[in-house]
């Protein structure tokens, strides 16, 4: 069982969530140049691409909004571990970080996949 120090992990947390909140800010500014693309264009093809890039944004947020609540879970977690025991919980056993990373890393190269297909459609487009 591998255990890390706390502080290292929180210090994960806030660059975590720090990323997520960017992500987050650029998730509404691809849905603003979706809504110009559709302002633009009324093809039925073209309207079922926004449609499917608004649907993607979609997820990505709700994703951004489920990694955001379970690091601020553990967090929570954390500080009370080190409210019963500041010495036994500097250390703690890392697996459920090892999981959020995993997470974190497979929503972070999803929506780099998202965004490179968004772009390469806008610039068609706009």
């Amino acid at each position: 069982m591998k255990t890390t120090e706390t502080f290292q992990i929180h210090e994960e947390h806030k660059e975590w969530l720090n990323n997520l909140f960017f992500y987050k800010d650029e998730l509404s500014i691809m849905q603003r140049r979706i809504a110009e693309i559709a302002k633009k264009y009324t093809t039925k093809d073209i309207l079922a691409n926004v449609e499917h890039f608004q649907n993607k944004l979609i997820i990505q947020k709700e994703q951004i909004d489920i990694l955001s609540h379970n690091i601020k879970v553990h967090e929570e977690s954390m500080e009370k571990e080190m409210n019963k025991d500041e010495t036994k919980a500097k250390k703690i056993n890392c697996s459920s970080h090892l999981d959020e990373t995993k997470q974190l890393q497979t929503f972070e190269k999803i929506f780099k996949e998202l965004r490179k297909e968004l772009n390469q459609f806008l610039a068609k487009w706009m």
